[in-house]
């Protein structure tokens, strides 16, 4: 998809007219305000003079303006404002930002912008409007409330790794940092209901997100499982624990493909397309009995499987309306011409920019989300923020000059 700034139907969204303030750094909090950005909202990211993110250095690769693929990854739709908040007259900037803001979103550990008078019990005093997002990785409260976070750690924590990889090798973490991702995902929630509750009463309040909980919540069904058998479960690597065959085959030539039988009748459309009647068999005949024979059945499939290569078994499946699929690298996902006709890749070369990004998910009929413009460079936007507020062109010289932006 190719950017038209100039389209009045991109320039609005669902969160059209919200002002936040992101104090955010890495990717958990960006990715939260890169959601609101891409509703409309207007965000001004505010990052330290002369570093800013750190994921502005977390390169190679970069694109040709140098901006890293990871910086690019959560920050588009976004202004760069650059403040040292360490400072009186940072600390001063911050709070004429606040006054006018709808939302602050912020991931320092617990307690650490109370010493700046930034935490949500000194802001809301003047802006009772506001809403207090805090990210962190064990949340507000509890006896880990003040240890720092980060998504590797947790997913080990959480018990995430232990249900992943192979069931004979040792854990392994998701290929992304899906905590991070999924607790940024949660947090916008929390916004968004936050903002709804407070069409009600007109106060904001403080949304509270932790890592540990996020981890915690996507353990799901596996969780579950614990707390109804009380059994620690198990590692089996691409198999799931409670539907068989619910899992990765190999065909012929070694190609990989994922296999999905959900039911007892999809089951017995795959017998029938292997020519077996392992559906009437007692062993086999209902999900209960495949998990409990899981080995068996599992070994007789790979033996079926392997006589043909994988395009034989994808095309004779799917025919037989049974869930299957390749197993894509990422240059084929998204090379898919579903992903190009979700408009899952976006390239912000009409802003002059070579910057291309994966798309928001999001598809919204009345207010779709918007690529207005590109990852910002450092400091791009703090001459005008502080326009806006007051500040002449000599005072914003000085401040310059002392270091303070």
């Amino acid at each position: 998809m190719t950017v038209d700034s100039n389209s009045n139907d991109l320039a609005k969204g669902a969160l059209h007219g919200i002002k936040v303030l992101d104090l955010s750094r890495v990717l958990a909090g960006p990715s939260c305000t890169q959601v609101l950005a891409d509703l409309g909202a207007e965000v001004i990211k505010v990052e330290r003079p002369n570093i800013g993110d750190e994921t502005r250095h977390w390169a190679p690769p970069t694109f040709s303006d140098d901006t890293s693929a990871y910086y690019a990854t959560i920050n588009r739709n976004k202004k760069s404002l650059t403040v040292d908040i360490t400072t009186p007259t940072g600390q001063t900037i911050i709070k004429q930002l606040i006054a006018e803001s709808d939302i602050l979103v912020e991931n320092f550990k617990v307690g650490g912008l109370k010493k700046y008078g930034l935490d949500y019990d000194s802001l809301k005093q003047d802006n009772p409007r506001l809403i207090y997002a805090s990210l962190t990785g064990f949340g507000q409260t509890g006896p880990d409330a003040k240890r720092p976070g980060y998504d590797y750690i947790i997913q080990g924590l959480s018990g995430l790794m232990s249900i992943t990889g192979p069931s004979d090798g040792e854990p392994h973490k998701v290929g992304v940092a899906v905590v991070d991702l999924f607790a940024g995902l949660q947090l916008t929630i929390g916004i968004q209901a936050a903002l709804l509750a407070r069409q009600n009463t007109g106060l904001g309040q403080h949304v509270d997100v932790a890592l540990l909980d996020s981890a915690l919540a996507m353990l799901a069904n596996v969780g579950m499982n614990h707390l109804a058998s009380d059994k620690v479960p198990p590692r089996l690597g691409n198999q799931h624990p409670n539907i068989v065959p619910y899992q990765v085959f190999v065909g012929q030539g070694e190609q990989h493909f994922i296999l999905a039988c959900g039911n007892d009748s999809q089951f017995a459309k795959l017998c029938d397309v292997l020519a077996v009647d392992w559906y009437t068999d007692e062993r086999f005949a209902t999900n209960p009995q495949r998990v409990a024979n899981r080995e068996l059945l599992c070994g007789e499939l790979t033996k079926q499987f392997a006589k043909q290569p994988r395009t034989y078994w994808l095309e004779v499946l799917d025919q037989a309306g049974i869930p299957c699929g390749a197993i894509h690298n990422v240059a084929e996902a998204l090379a898919m011409p579903q992903a190009q006709a979700r408009e899952m890749i976006v390239n912000f070369a009409a802003q002059g920019s070579p910057v291309r990004a994966l798309g928001n998910p999001i598809k919204l009929s009345a207010s779709p989300v918007s690529y207005r413009t590109p990852p910002p460079q450092l400091s791009e936007h703090t001459d005008s923020t502080l326009a806006n507020l007051g500040y002449d062109k000599a005072t914003i010289a000085k401040l310059k000059a002392d270091g303070i932006v």
